[in-house]
């Protein structure tokens, strides 16, 4: 587990973006029982979530359509919401970071850290703008 003071700049990045923080199991229920669209990044301390999967989330933003909800968890600090967040992303393997839209509570796409690792933040933006317009 990281100490909770070394991932608030991390935790920052997508919460000023209006990513929701979600800290329970209960919490990740809720936020994927939303009608509507919901985007989920499992964030982590990696160097690929900052160069790739944060900055990629953010400008996925600047797209004409967009998903109804935000929300975020935070691999390595908050398990019981992880946990909950990686049950709803099978039949992948847990990875992180990694980004999962969902619609109506069903997963529809998902970038795991495979597609991420290596990646330009900007690829990542555009293919999850894609999966905006297919779903959103």
């Amino acid at each position: 587990m990281y100490p909770e003071e070394m991932v608030i700049p991390m935790r920052a990045e997508l919460a000023d973006a209006g990513f929701e923080e979600l800290y329970s199991a209960g919490a990740v229920e809720n936020a994927l029982a939303k009608p509507g669209t919901t985007l989920l990044v499992v964030n982590s301390v990696c160097g690929c979530a900052a160069r790739n999967a944060r900055p990629g989330a953010r400008m996925s933003l600047e797209n004409l359509k967009k998903p109804d909800h935000l929300a975020t968890v935070f691999a390595g600090v908050d398990k019981e919401a992880v946990d909950a967040a990686r049950q709803s992303m099978f039949p992948f393997p847990p990875s992180s970071p990694c980004i999962a839209l969902f619609k109506d509570g069903e997963l529809v796409h998902m970038l795991e850290r495979h597609h991420i690792e290596g990646r330009p933040a900007e690829l990542i933006a555009d293919n999850l703008k894609d999966a905006f317009n297919d779903f959103c």
